[in-house]
């Protein structure tokens, strides 16, 4: 019946003279008033059962509410960038400005609302790096896939009417070593 009359303060300075009072916690004497401050407050929290806790046993994070920096209709007005709605600055990828934040294009798109098609790579920055790739054969399946499947067809036709003989390839001189 006693511990039910205790008192928060008396209560939250027994637990701080108690880990004081272990000799693996170091504290400096600045630091003890901030301490019971927090005891106390945690003592108060959990007697009113205000924290909220979860199935488990465990508290349950409050959800914060995030304002993003811009709507998304301006986050997304120029083909050239997106601007981010973390800090309202624009970038041609947010991938990597995310990930500064710890946070992964999905989350992003969670905390602020979006829809999954929301594009993490502005317009033109993809366009660009598509035309890059495809310059320089990306995507090919083997060394003959120069041409489209829907080309294909109409230009082997006509690369085999007007395309001259083949010549013979030259012996090097290891061959012709070998043919001695």
């Amino acid at each position: 019946m006693e511990e039910e009359n205790l008192n928060p303060v008396e209560l939250a300075t027994e637990l701080t003279i108690a880990w004081l009072g272990n000799q693996n916690n170091r504290v400096s004497a600045d630091d003890v008033p901030a301490f019971l401050r927090t005891m106390h407050t945690t003592i108060v929290e959990l007697g009113s059962g205000s924290s909220a806790v979860d199935a488990s046993g465990g508290e349950v994070a409050p959800t914060e509410e995030f304002t993003p920096a811009i709507s998304v209709r301006k986050s997304l007005a120029s083909k050239d960038h997106i601007i981010s709605m973390i800090d309202g600055k624009p970038y041609k990828t947010l991938r990597r400005h995310l990930s500064t934040h710890g946070l992964t294009d999905v989350q992003y798109r969670e905390r602020y609302n979006l829809r999954p098609d929301y594009p993490m790579v502005s317009e033109n920055y993809s366009l660009a790096r598509r035309e890059m790739a495809q310059r320089i054969g990306l995507g090919r399946k083997g060394r003959g896939g120069g041409a489209t499947p829907n080309e294909a067809p109409a230009a082997s036709e006509a690369s085999a009417e007007s395309a001259p003989a083949p010549t013979p390839a030259k012996r090097t001189r290891r061959k012709a070593a070998e043919n001695a």
